[in-house]
């Protein structure tokens, strides 16, 4: 019965242990790098046109999460090459990173805190 428990956690463990969209949450210094060094970076605001006119990051391109055809612009992404998101605080593009991930994105990372933790760490944005 031991063995039977050890190897239900162990079982348990690396079932948590890939690599799910909570691990692919970056803090503002670690997205700003990501943004600024890697080749290719595709930079997705998932809120909503009102939001991304009031100020964005500069080159993101706007997404709505909440259109109707969410997906089907998403799925005009390159899939092959690493996807930056976010949204105003983290619970739409955490929910728009699943999804991508669900879809066949291997390399999507969500902003932590959103724009509003980029603001706070007074980073740039375009209007």
């Amino acid at each position: 019965m031991k063995h039977l428990v050890f190897i239900v956690l162990i079982m348990s463990g690396l079932a948590c242990s890939n690599d799910t969209v909570a691990q692919k949450k970056l803090q503002t210094a670690e997205f700003e790098t990501m943004l600024n060094k890697t080749a290719g970076v595709q930079l997705i605001d998932v809120r909503t046109p009102e939001e991304f006119a009031a100020g964005h990051l500069v080159g993101a391109k706007n997404i709505n999460y909440y259109d109707a055809d969410f997906q089907s612009k998403i799925n005009q992404v390159d899939k092959s090459k690493p996807v930056l998101v976010y949204c105003a605080v983290g619970g739409r593009s955490a929910q728009a990173a699943s999804k991508m991930n669900k879809m066949g994105f291997t390399q999507v990372y969500d902003l932590a805190g959103g724009i509003n933790a980029w603001n706070a760490a007074g980073k740039k944005t375009v209007q």
